[in-house]
Formats: structure tokens, C-alpha cells, sequence
């Protein structure tokens, strides 16, 4: 046996050595190159996890403030770093260096949806996650000139991450052609990101965001603005970032803010609930009370109290006041506030409360009534569908709002324009109750025990409807927009006043006609209208190419889960058009559905 094989190793050798030499040469290259390649697969199938990307720029730039001659602009990063700055102009040879502060409020919790956790993960309580916010104001601008930007920001270890390359530009004169983009309610919802872009895809660049409030669904969750690991967040979709799949089809969202400012107002999903009061920011987010009520239960501490220990015991807007830079035009602050675009006078109200359940069972705090297993505690209550931006004619907000109506700002702008978050006129679910102050109801046995507590709206008593539109009405404002309800319609009044909810971006929930009626308490037609606008106006048939209901019969709304709208407002004619795409078939068109004039 040795050797057989001894002869046929002999053989070899000499049967090898017969080759080429150049042959030989080829045949070990082959061999060499073979198996550098099979190493190299097996190190791409068989390594090890790769550790997370070193952390970057947490969002590319937005820009916030738009003046004569200058634009703030805004970034975040997840290291306090340095030399944090804008380089602008030709050669981006110019430089503006920003102010940095630390987010007080933004955190994560098991219901976050961030780096490698889906639902439950590393953040198992309630954690602070630390953000920084940069900001830097552009100056020296001229009216109509877009200039070239970008930021950077330098790591504690040196290195130096920077943004893509974008354009900016300062307020827009009188006279300027704008293509403003109205939206509202996208809340991380399915169709956001396809969109913002078709957004971008059918009308190009825009040059401003009017935004009617529900930015996200928790607005103390840090991952919803930034980096939500299903690929919708916040900022992702309205930078072009975003990653959402649909019908096998991966959506990108908008690159917008990076070159348009956003002019956002508040919802009822921008209002965080007592601090610290919950298991999660779920529980915390829904745990709000009216401030006169915190300040009954909390009555040891009256006089040291200040503004924000009331509101950290009731509701706040924290960390949306400090994402964004607005206008601090009024009494209240960036809840409410005015500015002049172009030929455009916003008007921007806080005018939303409290989203609780309708549900009547007893276990449930809602709308309509408490739990019953909280009836002898107080402190656990919900009050009711609480009113967060005071609108009653006599409130601060009030008397603001009367004085910039008579204002010259407002008096010789082109459109009139006021935007608020809670509709005035909707077919949606969430028109109803009325837009007042809960009337609180105790039942009680005849032993004087509580059997229940509940609370009424009465619909005569609507602050929107009784107090605020006749005062838009009378002062000329031409549009009116809003959002909450998560459909399009839009309305006219004797007077020629529009009322445009255009905030079916991501989802919907339907629409009260036909036989889809509103969840309302029983026995009260007159303040709990199940079906239509329970405000009077008829809603508008689109104009262009209005969808058809089963009976064929043009519909005065859309209410899809997988048609998704947007609406543009074009200065330079006037006109406010609507779009629809069809997520289902992602090679459809984008239809022009509706246009209308102010």
C-alpha cells in the first residue's frame, strides 16, 4: 500500500513538472484567487454581529424663523461635542457657530421602538435619553436668494460629522410665488412617509410647512422624533430619511425641512400629562388634568409653586417648546403665535384638548365618565376630555386673537390664514363632544354613597364654534385649517370662509355617513350627533376627480387606510390643491382630486 502510493505521488510530481511553466503560474493563481475568495464569503456569512454605526448627526438640519435677512437653523446630535456650526454661502466659506442646550424631557420606555428593541428591550422603566439641540442663526440674507449650507458638529474624540449640502433662504417678500404644503396628524402612521414622498415627487420643493398638529404620538419619546426603528420617526420622513415599507414597496418620505421652515400648532398628541405619574411615557402621556384641579390637590404647596411645577402636575408642552424655534408673538408664548410669509398672514391657535376613550363600560376613564374603581379617589380621575388651550371668548388667547385680527399685519395681507388642531367643521369621529369645558355630573345613592360621575358637553357651549368662528368670519380670514380626524373635507360658510381638514396622511378613522356612525352617549341627539357635521355645513364634493361610494355616487370626502392626501397652497394663483396616491398600487399615479380658490 505504502507504495502504491508512493508511485502514484512520483507520478504526480513528475506528470506536474511536465506543465508549463506559465501554465503552472495560471493554475496557482486560480487556486489562490479561489481561495481567498471562499475565506472571504465565509467571513460575510459567519462574523460576528457588526456593532452599531458610531453615532452621527441624530437629524439632518431643519430650518425654524424665517426673518428679512436671516433663518435659524436647527440640528440635534446625541453628543454634547463642540464647534457645532453652519457654513453657508459660496464656497460655504461663511460661518455661523450655534448655540447648544441639553432636551430636558425626551426619553424612552418599553413602549419605545429604538435601536434593537421592539416593544420590550434595554428600556424596561422609564430612562432620560440624551439629546442636544444646536442651533444657528444665518444672517446677512437677501429677499428671493436661496444660499447653500451645511452643519457640523464635532465629537468629544474629535471627529467632525457634517450634514449633506441643502439651500435656505430668508423670509419671503410680499408678491413672492409659494407653494406652502398643509399637513397635519402624521404620527408615525403607516402611509407618512409615501406621503411626503409623493409630496416632493409631484410638486417639487415647497417653500413652507403649515402644520395642524399630532407631530408624533408621544411627544416625551425620543425615538419618535428622531429614530424609531420602523422607520417612520418624525424627522426622517420630513427629511427624505425615512425607511416604511408598503405593499412591498420601501418609502423614503420628503426631503422638505431641510430647505422649507415648519410653522407647527399644537395637538392633543404635543401635550404631555402629569411628569413622572405613569409606568411608561403611555401611561404618563394620558395622565392629564386641568390646572385648577392640580392645584386643589396639591394644596400643601401652594405658595412655593411655580409656572412649571403646576404644569409638571397637570400638562405641559415641554419638549415640543423645545424642539422648535417659533414666533413669541403672544401671551402664551410658541402655543400660539402670528407671522407674515410672503402675501400669507398665519394666525396659529392652541386649540386642542384631552383625546379620551369613548367607551362607556365601567372600567373605563373616558370622555363621557370615571372609572368606578376610582370613584372615592379623586387624584385618579381624568375630568373629562380636558380643554388645553383656552379659547373662550374673555381668555387670554381670546384677546390676542381679537387684537391681531385688527391688526395691520393682518389687515393688509394677501390670505388670511388661521390654523388650530381640533376641527370647527368635520365628518370625523373627533368633532365630538363639542369643543367646552366638562360639566361634571355626581350620582349618588340615596344614602348619599357616589355611584358615578360623569361628564356632559353642551354643544351650545362650544368655544370654536360659539366664540371663535364668527370672529374669523367677521375679520375675513379665508381659510381655516385643522386637522384631528384623520380624513379630507373641506367646507364653506354663508360667508365664503373655507374650512379645509386635509389630515389623512397615515391613516384614518373613517367617517360618520352612512352606516358609520359616531360612538355618542344614548338618549342626547341634540348635543351627541352621531352622523354628519353636527356644526350645519354641508361638505364640499371635490371638484376634479372626487372618489365614488359603492353607490356610485361621488363622495364629499376621503377616509382610506390606503389612499393617502396632501394639499398644496399656491400663492401665485391662490389656489389650494388636493392630492391623492394610492399606497396599494405603487406605480399609480398622483391624482389631483380637488382646487379651490380663496
Amino acid at each position: 500500500m505504502m507504495f502504491s502510493t508512493r508511485s502514484r505521488l512520483e507520478e504526480s510530481r513528475v506528470g506536474w513538472n511536465a506543465l508549463p511553466k506559465a501554465l503552472r503560474f495560471a493554475i496557482f493563481a486560480i487556486i489562490g484567487f479561489l481561495l481567498i475568495l471562499m475565506l472571504t464569503l465565509l467571513g460575510v456569512f459567519n462574523r460576528e454581529p457588526m456593532m452599531p454605526a458610531p453615532p452621527q448627526l441624530l437629524t439632518e438640519p431643519f430650518l425654524q424663523l424665517p426673518t428679512v435677512n436671516s433663518v435659524q437653523v436647527v440640528w440635534f446630535t446625541e453628543f454634547a461635542g463642540s464647534q457645532h456650526a453652519v457654513t453657508y454661502g459660496a464656497g460655504l466659506k461663511q460661518t455661523a457657530i450655534a448655540s447648544t442646550v441639553k432636551l430636558s424631557r425626551t426619553r424612552e420606555d418599553r413602549e419605545s421602538h429604538v435601536g434593537a428593541q421592539a416593544e420590550t428591550g434595554q428600556y424596561q422603566n422609564i430612562k432620560l435619553r440624551d439629546i442636544w439641540r444646536h442651533e444657528a442663526k444665518v444672517t446677512g440674507l437677501s429677499a428671493g436668494v436661496r444660499v447653500p449650507y451645511r452643519v457640523s458638529s464635532v465629537r468629544e474624540d474629535g471627529t467632525t460629522f457634517s450634514s449633506g449640502e441643502y439651500t435656505l433662504a430668508s423670509l419671503p417678500e410680499s408678491g413672492t410665488p409659494l407653494k406652502i404644503l398643509l399637513t397635519s396628524d402624521h404620527q408615525l402612521k403607516p402611509m407618512t412617509a409615501a406621503n411626503l414622498q409623493k409630496v416632493v415627487e409631484t410638486v417639487g420643493r415647497v417653500d413652507g410647512v403649515f402644520f395642524a398638529g399630532d407631530l408624533i404620538n408621544i411627544p416625551d419619546r425620543a425615538s419618535e422624533w428622531f429614530d424609531d426603528n420602523r422607520g417612520g420617526a418624525f424627522f426622517p420622513c420630513l427629511q427624505g430619511r425615512a425607511k416604511y415599507e408598503i405593499a412591498k414597496t420601501v418609502y423614503r418620505g420628503g426631503a422638505i425641512a431641510q430647505y422649507a421652515p415648519i410653522f407647527p400648532a399644537i395637538g392633543n398628541h404635543e401635550v404631555m400629562g402629569r411628569y413622572g405619574s405613569g409606568d411608561s411615557l403611555g401611561e404618563e402621556f394620558e395622565n392629564s388634568i386641568p390646572r385648577a384641579i392640580a392645584k386643589k390637590l396639591y394644596p400643601e404647596q401652594t405658595e412655593t409653586q411655580t409656572e412649571q411645577w403646576l404644569k409638571d402636575r397637570s400638562f405641559n408642552t415641554n419638549t415640543y417648546e423645545e424642539i422648535f424655534t417659533l414666533p413669541e408673538t403672544s401671551p402664551g408664548g410658541k402655543t400660539y403665535y402670528a407671522i407674515t410669509f410672503g402675501d400669507v398672514r398665519l394666525v396659529v391657535l392652541y386649540v386642542t384638548n384631552m383625546w379620551r376613550s369613548y367607551n362607556l363600560t365601567p372600567d373605563v376613564r373616558g370622555k363621557y365618565q370615571e372609572r368606578q374603581q376610582d370613584l372615592d379617589r379623586p387624584e385618579k380621575w381624568g375630568y373629562g376630555q380636558v380643554i388645553f388651550g383656552e379659547i373662550a371668548q374673555g381668555s387670554p388667547q381670546y384677546n390676542w386673537l381679537e387684537a391681531e385680527l385688527k391688526s395691520q399685519e393682518f389687515q393688509q395681507a394677501k390670505y388670511k390664514i388661521v390654523m388650530f388642531h381640533h376641527p370647527p367643521h368635520s365628518l370625523g369621529d373627533n368633532i365630538v363632544p363639542a369643543y367646552t369645558d366638562p360639566v361634571q355630573i355626581r350620582d349618588r345613592a340615596t344614602d348619599g354613597s357616589l355611584e358615578a360621575v360623569r361628564y356632559e358637553y353642551p354643544r351650545a357651549a362650544d368655544y370654536i364654534i360659539r366664540d371663535v368662528v364668527p370672529l374669523l368670519e367677521t375679520a375675513g380670514v379665508q381659510l381655516v385649517f385643522y386637522g384631528h380626524s384623520h380624513l379630507w373635507n373641506r367646507f364653506i360658510s354663508n360667508n365664503g370662509t373655507h374650512f379645509l381638514e386635509t389630515s389623512n396622511v397615515g391613516n384614518t378613522y373613517g367617517a360618520a355617513v352612512g352606516n358609520k356612525r359616531r360612538k355618542v352617549p344614548p338618549g342626547n341627539n341634540k348635543d351627541y350627533v352621531a352622523l354628519g357635521n353636527p356644526n350645519g355645513l354641508e361638505p364640499i364634493v371635490p371638484t376634479i376627480a372626487p372618489l365614488r361610494g359603492e353607490d356610485d355616487k361621488p363622495q364629499p370626502y376621503i377616509a382610506s387606510n390606503d389612499i393617502t392626501v396632501f394639499s398644496i397652497f399656491n400663492t401665485a394663483t391662490g389656489t389650494i390643491s388636493s392630492y391623492r396616491f394610492d399606497t396599494r398600487f405603487p406605480g399609480s399615479d398622483v391624482v389631483k382630486f380637488d382646487e379651490f380658490a380663496l
